[in-house]
């Protein structure tokens, strides 16, 4: 059997989300691809794109360390100290960085770069939608016969512009453009993606050869959630207009005085002025916000609910419903694509638009809660990172 080939995992995302509150599903995929890639017999290589050119680290160990919290970031030096617009713990990673590298180079020099320090033939892994530059993608073809693969989580930004914050669709696009442009192969998390991605990509021009792998899903074991007084229902998201809080407000609305608790896990996003002004002003009330939970407390608080509630309108995988069946917790969610293939029969689905139906299943649970009629779904086995990555590195 011949020697798997040299592999360079983009952590760009990693580094850039440092500081910036807990890991967003995106993220906690970039993280995945760095454990299992690093464990694997292959020799591996990181890249990191920064606001002076690139980085370019020959193992993974160091950097894997102190993404994991075993070992701290050092001091930022004097180039981290004069990029002070960002987050401190940034400025330290990339201070680090630096100190661990192989190579650096400005942002012109990649390609050399890339040909003088890597053998022939490395897979290039970008699975974080955040380096999907021309310069980026196009310097791989200085190095012989490398594999440029892109992870697509969603095209989320061009099938609903209006939930997007302003230059995000421009930006997507020509994201898309370069990865029709330079990819040898897109890795998506679902058949559901793939038909929404060489949609855009047809029109845009080539559709690259194609794979379909879920993604793997970690559940934490859950903790003290310090939750309220059962039954709660909670849902799990930034609080964002895509992800649809206003409906679950008017059905808490609608029910008054017999609402149960509603615990909202996430912090607060953009573009969302009404409905925040809405949770300001039942501060107190059967609504509750919770931000930044850890992934125990927030795997316990879905645990002791009575159910997940869901209503995003658009997902590319969408982790909350997925962890919550697996932790065997009632979902309720709206009718997507990526639920139907990945979940099946589970969920209970319901229009994102339908208060009147939202409100009539969750009184129903509550009278189930109540009467101890309460029934958990059927036990659900969550994908696994070990099939994805023996489907993704059979190919590559």
């Amino acid at each position: 059997m011949s020697n798997p080939p040299a592999r360079c995992l983009d952590v760009t995302r990693l580094i850039s989300r440092l500081g910036r509150g807990p890991l967003t599903g995106v993220d906690r995929v970039e993280l995945a691809y760095l454990r299992h890639l690093a464990a694997a017999p292959a020799p591996l290589f990181l890249l990191a794109r920064t606001a002076l050119g690139y980085i370019l680290c020959d193992g993974p160990d160091a950097v894997l360390r102190r993404l994991e919290g075993s070992e701290d970031w050092g001091r930022a030096d004097l180039i981290g100290r004069l990029t002070r617009r960002a987050h401190p713990l940034k400025r330290r990673a990339e201070a680090d960085l630096r100190r661990l590298a192989a190579a650096r180079c400005g942002k012109r020099g990649l390609a050399r770069m890339l040909a003088a320090r890597l053998p022939p033939g490395t897979v290039y892994f970008s699975t974080g939608h955040s380096n999907l530059s021309r310069r980026t993608l196009a310097a791989w073809r200085a190095v012989p016969g490398a594999t440029v693969a892109v992870l697509i989580h969603d095209t989320i930004p061009l099938d609903f512009p209006q939930f997007q914050r302003p230059g995000t669709v421009d930006s997507f696009r020509a994201r898309l453009e370069n990865v029709s442009a330079h990819a040898d192969m897109v890795i998506y998390n679902s058949r559901a993606t793939r038909a929404d991605a060489e949609r855009w990509l047809a029109g845009i021009g080539r559709v690259p050869p194609a794979l379909v792998a879920h993604l793997g899903v970690d559940l934490a074991v859950p903790g003290d959630p310090a939750a309220p007084e059962p039954p709660y229902f909670v849902t799990v998201g930034t609080i964002e207009p895509r992800k649809n809080h206003a409906l679950l407000l008017d059905v808490w609305d609608d029910l008054g005085d017999a609402a149960p608790h509603l615990v909202i896990a996430g912090q607060r996003g953009w573009a969302n002025a009404e409905v925040f002004a809405r949770l300001d002003a039942r501060a107190g009330d059967r609504i509750l916000e919770r931000a930044g939970l850890d992934d125990a407390a927030l795997a316990g608080l879905v645990k002791g609910s009575a159910a997940l509630l869901f209503p995003s309108r658009a997902e590319g995988y969408g982790l909350p419903p997925i962890e919550a069946a697996g932790l065997q917790v009632p979902v309720i969610c709206a009718d997507l694509p990526v639920y139907r293939e990945v979940l099946g029969d589970i969920p209970v689905y319901l229009s994102p638009d339908d208060v009147y139906s939202w409100r009539d299943t969750i009184t129903r649970l509550v009278a189930e809660h109540q009467t101890g009629q309460r029934q958990h779904p059927a036990p659900f086995q969550v994908p696994r990172w070990e099939d994805h990555f023996n489907q993704v590195l059979k190919v590559m």
